[in-house]
């Protein structure tokens, strides 16, 4: 197993880390939209979506995969009407990747530091 650590991505808020790696498999800890430079969440919830995708795919660069080579994604939403804004930035997100990723939606009661969502995913490199 390797430890994966990028500063392109928030500094994990507690004991784990922003990503391991598992031969070619990446897995990375759920992401919220915190900006890596300023460490506070940003603010409205389209902005912590980009931002929450900006810092998934910095995890994966930083293990030398990309957003094309995402197999798996769990998403995490404090309101689930807001699942077609999210599917929208989501599309976007992924538009230049042939085969998208398996997926799951859920509404949570909450999610750390007050963010609307969190996106976590497992990712092939290679």
């Amino acid at each position: 197993m390797k430890k994966i650590h990028t500063e392109k991505a928030p500094v994990p808020v507690g004991p784990y880390s922003q990503g391991i790696l598992y031969g070619n498999f990446l897995f990375t800890a759920g992401q919220v939209g915190i900006d890596p430079q300023t460490g506070k969440l940003v603010e409205g919830f389209e902005n912590q979506v980009r931002q929450c995708l900006k810092n998934l795919e910095a995890v994966l660069n930083a293990a030398g995969a990309s957003k094309c080579s995402i197999v798996k994604v769990s998403v995490f939403l404090t309101d689930i009407s807001k699942f077609a804004e999210f599917n929208a930035i989501y599309e976007d997100f992924l538009k230049d990747c042939p085969v998208k990723p398996a997926r799951s939606v859920v509404e949570v009661s909450a999610l750390p530091l007050g963010a609307e969502v969190e996106v976590e995913c497992i990712a092939v490199r290679g």
